[in-house]
């Protein structure tokens, strides 16, 4: 049989490229690139106060530019390549033609378009970090911790645990998509690094209100939908588990976005728009690690966790525990990305389904990828119980490591530049950091009295002796 003549091997069509992959894949990697720039860029730039939205914006945007200079110089060889130690690559540049036209380590696919896949994920963990940070870190603080956290921190979390040969890979860890790499390292370090930058103005503190929710509906849009390239792509190929991680990805979404939904009107007395996005996000973050490897009705299950769980931490929790409250993390991202991630992780530990992993993982021993349910359902129950613990080991190293390495960075920067802007820069805002503002129309931002003022504050809920009421 025959092949029509476009499919026929030649010199730029080796015979190991399969030409749909390959287009899947850079069409994927450019749906996760529409989640920072623009969707983070437009979603930061709108939910802030008016005075902070160029900065915001703008934070997304450079740490999105900076990660692939850092990626193409050094980064992607220390996150997949040559192993250096257990839990880090060899150092090289990835921008020789030859290399980039090699077959990739996984896939039917080239080193470049692997690079790119992989650029995109390292450069939205910046970015979610950032969330954190939002309205008064020091730009040029900024500038130094995106490539230095790139090298020290998101590449030894990358070979660790999806470099065939890193420690974690090779004890079975289950991570499809990123919970343990991207969000829950994101959301730990983003808080880390809240910490040692320190706290917005008391004013902004006090009253952070969104400048422009139609404008953060488009980013959050963008961010959901791109999801689509996010858990579709990691298969590295255009197969049956790649359609369920799609699917799973968006019926968790929405389950996700519902609960907190409800649990808002039910508690709060109306549905929140800025609620409904944390929702959303959790739901998004939780389904990433399970997203090919486990049931539609565990999807459902994940959603219905992810919406209420981290809504518990974030609107009581928050506001129970001093150190929580202490620390400015301005977008919550400890709560949406580190507490949502973890519980992904833990959830796939139970859920996980022996056969989808093999489907992903291409093979065909018990000993590692099955979750503790069905461990305990075919009387695997030894392998269910090593599963659910590396899920646990995985959790615990990607804190200890995101929590020493951003302290450090942290402190090497300030002795630079100093980590927090200056007091009259927070008066000011983007005009004094960029001699730039958002909006050229409309006053000083302050003549529209809303009520929202913070992400941890939906509903301001009507006070009697300065207690919370529940509604």
């Amino acid at each position: 049989m025959s092949l029509p003549a476009n499919l026929h091997p030649d010199e730029a069509s080796p015979p190991w490229l399969n030409k749909g992959d390959n287009s899947w894949q850079l069409t994927a990697a450019t749906l996760v690139g529409l989640q920072s720039v623009p969707g983070l860029v437009i979603l930061y730039g709108s939910i802030v106060k008016k005075k902070w939205a160029v900065n915001s914006a703008f934070m997304a945007l450079y740490a999105f530019a900076a990660v692939l200079v850092c990626w193409v110089g050094w980064g992607y060889r220390m996150a997949f390549g040559d192993k250096f130690i257990h839990f880090l690559g060899v150092p090289n540049v990835s921008l020789d033609a030859h290399y980039l036209i090699e077959q990739a380590f996984l896939g039917y696919l080239p080193n470049a378009t692997m690079i790119y896949f992989q650029f995109v994920f390292a450069a939205i963990t910046l970015i979610l970090i950032a969330g954190a940070l939002l309205g008064r870190m020091n730009f040029l603080a900024w500038m130094l911790f995106v490539p230095l956290w790139l090298t020290f921190s998101y590449t030894v979390g990358a070979y660790s645990i999806w470099c065939p040969e890193g420690w974690l890979a090779k004890k079975g860890i289950i991570d499809y998509s990123g919970g343990y790499v991207i969000h829950l390292s994101s959301g730990v370090a983003g808080f880390t690094a809240a910490y040692w930058v320190g706290p917005r103005t008391t004013k902004d503190r006090e009253r952070f209100p969104p400048n422009n929710i139609l404008l953060m509906l488009a980013g959050a849009g963008l961010l959901w939908m791109g999801w689509t390239g996010f858990n579709g792509g990691d298969p590295y190929t255009v197969s049956t588990d790649a359609s369920l991680a799609v699917l799973n990805t968006h019926v968790c979404t929405a389950t996700s976005l519902l609960t907190w939904l409800m649990l808002d009107i039910i508690f709060f007395g109306k549905p929140s728009v800025i609620g409904a996005t944390q929702g959303m996000i959790t739901g998004l973050v939780c389904i990433t690690p399970a997203a090919g490897v486990v049931q539609g009705w565990a999807a459902i299950l994940m959603g219905m966790m992810s919406g209420s769980i981290p809504w518990y931490t974030m609107m009581v929790l928050h506001k129970k525990i001093g150190f929580l409250k202490h620390v400015d993390d301005t977008m919550a991202v400890f709560h949406t990305h580190a507490v949502a991630g973890s519980l992904g992780g833990i959830l796939t530990g139970l859920f996980a389904v022996p056969k989808l992993n093999r489907l992903f993982y291409m093979v065909t021993e018990w000993q590692h990828y099955i979750g503790l349910l069905y461990g305990l359902h075919t009387g695997h129950t030894t392998a269910g119980f090593t599963q659910f613990g590396i899920q646990l080991l995985g959790i615990a190293f990607v804190i200890i490591l995101n929590v020493t390495t951003t302290t450090v960075i942290c402190n090497v920067i300030k002795l630079i530049v100093p980590l927090r802007l200056a007091e009259d820069e927070l008066q000011t805002g983007d005009d004094a950091i960029h001699g730039e503002e958002a909006y050229a129309l409309w006053g000083d931002g302050e003549k529209y009295e809303s009520r929202l003022t913070s992400v941890y504050e939906e509903f301001p809920p009507p006070t009697k002796g300065g207690e919370v009421q529940m509604v």
